[in-house]
């Protein structure tokens, strides 16, 4: 008998607060149940954020007073579900840790929230999200069932490149898939997060317990990204649903734009400087352009620049000419502009400098740039839901933003189907010779 579910991912982005984006995540979730969806996954620091194009003022050997104001704001939108720093496993998700005097629960309540939206829902959450514990900050996931809340919650145990930054390692103990009943389904899930799906060995400690359901929370927009669920999803001969923000570089956080902005500002100084001082009579040098595109640096330590240009000159700078070269300022070739001054140098080259005009055009056309830029797409969503033979089922939703859901009915019957063919952690992939351990980890299906 087919023993189908409809599960979801929602494409939504982290707002301006937690707050919000709680409410957020209770407004969609409350749409999944109308709809009839069993399961939603939300995406990577959902709750929290994804600090997008955030350096933190760091660099190899030195950090900035302005970082550090930034991983300040940064840690105050992190939510505390109350673990602690190490992980307390099973302790936390039973509720076994002591709780300060005078509270009714440890953290701030973020696990408190999740459960009864859960609960008022009857949807299944799967919610990616920055967890601060001590002094620590965690890219973190959390499991939570109508019936009996919070499941298991695990971390990152490799954030990638600038990631290392400002989130900790954790526990490979917290890969432990969990179990459910949904409708009379049987489900095993867990959740690799971004690219620890790109990682051999930790994509087969959750083969090896038998998941049928995986959970691939990202913040990876590549279009690379499709194929790499589709691999996941007939390697293990499981259902696949990955979730991802879509987010405009306009509705990324202040403390981030404030930098930006003020990067950008600095620059257009810099590049206004040097081209004062590129001006006849300061510069050390010409470069020559041949019509091979090859540069000659020629010394101008004796250059007086002539008021005029020749029409032989003029025909030049419009290409016309096949008998002289270019010459462009050394610091600066992207000078050359159709609509540029031109000047003889005593070598009888083309010298072309921006002109006055060219140089307001620049001015008047930098606000549509600046809108430009806010508008434009710093990721642009790909959540997707794969079958366990590896077909894309939905998705990749593109360019699609606040709330984006995508939906699947699934017969989870097909991942036992699969397995005539393809059975990776079991007897195809001989395990009599191969053998995989994980520290604090039992890898053998869960009961």
């Amino acid at each position: 008998m087919p023993k189908h579910l409809t599960l979801a991912v929602s494409q939504s982005r982290t707002l301006s607060t937690t707050a919000d984006t709680l409410s957020s995540l209770s407004e969609t979730a409350h749409h999944a149940a109308q709809a009839g969806i069993h399961l939603l996954l939300f995406p990577e620091a959902y709750l929290g954020g994804y600090p997008r194009t955030c350096s933190f003022g760091a660099s190899v050997g030195s950090r900035t007073d302005g970082g550090r104001e930034q991983f300040l704001q940064y840690f105050h939108s992190a939510v505390d579900l109350g673990d602690t720093p190490r992980g307390a496993g099973q302790d936390w998700v039973d509720r076994r840790l002591d709780v300060a005097k005078g509270k009714e629960h440890r953290g701030d309540g973020t696990r408190e929230r999740l459960e009864q939206m859960a609960k008022d829902t009857g949807v299944f959450l799967v919610v990616g999200l920055v967890e601060k514990s001590g002094g620590s900050l965690y890219c973190a996931v959390v499991y939570v069932c109508p019936r009996e809340g919070c499941l298991g919650k695990r971390r990152k145990v490799m954030p990638t490149g600038s990631e290392r930054l400002i989130w900790a390692q954790g526990s490979p103990s917290t890969l432990r898939a969990v179990t459910t009943d949904i409708a009379g389904v049987k489900l095993t899930l867990a959740a690799a997060i971004c690219w620890e799906n790109y990682m051999p060995l930790l994509r087969f400690s959750l083969y090896s317990q038998n998941v049928n359901l995986y959970l691939a929370p990202t913040a990876d927009a590549r279009e690379t990204w499709l194929p790499l669920m589709q691999t996941i999803a007939c390697e293990g001969r499981a259902v696949v649903l990955s979730a991802n923000q879509c987010v405009r570089r306009k509705n990324l956080p202040s403390w981030i734009t404030g930098e930006e902005e003020a990067k950008c500002e600095e620059g257009e100084a810099d590049g206004m400087k040097r081209f004062a001082d590129e001006q006849p009579g300061r510069r050390p040098s010409n470069v020559t352009m041949t019509e091979d595109n090859h540069e000659i640096t020629w010394p101008a330590s004796d250059f007086k620049p002539s008021s005029k240009p020749t029409p032989t000159e003029k025909k030049t700078i419009n290409g016309a000419s096949p008998h002289h070269l270019i010459t462009i300022p050394a610091e600066d070739e992207a000078a050359q502009t159709p609509n540029a001054v031109q000047t003889e140098t005593p070598e009888d080259h083309v010298l072309a400098l921006p002109s006055a005009d060219s140089f307001k055009n620049k001015s008047s056309n930098s606000t549509t740039q600046g809108q430009n830029r806010d508008t434009e797409f710093v990721s642009r969503g790909g959540s997707c839901i794969i079958s366990p033979t590896g077909s894309i089922l939905a998705g990749p939703l593109w360019d699609v933003e606040d709330g984006g859901l995508l939906t699947a009915s699934i017969d989870f019957e097909d991942c036992e189907r699969g397995r005539l063919d393809l059975d990776v952690a079991g007897s195809y992939g001989r395990n009599d010779s191969f053998e995989l351990r994980v520290a604090g980890l039992d890898i053998s299906p869960p009961p």
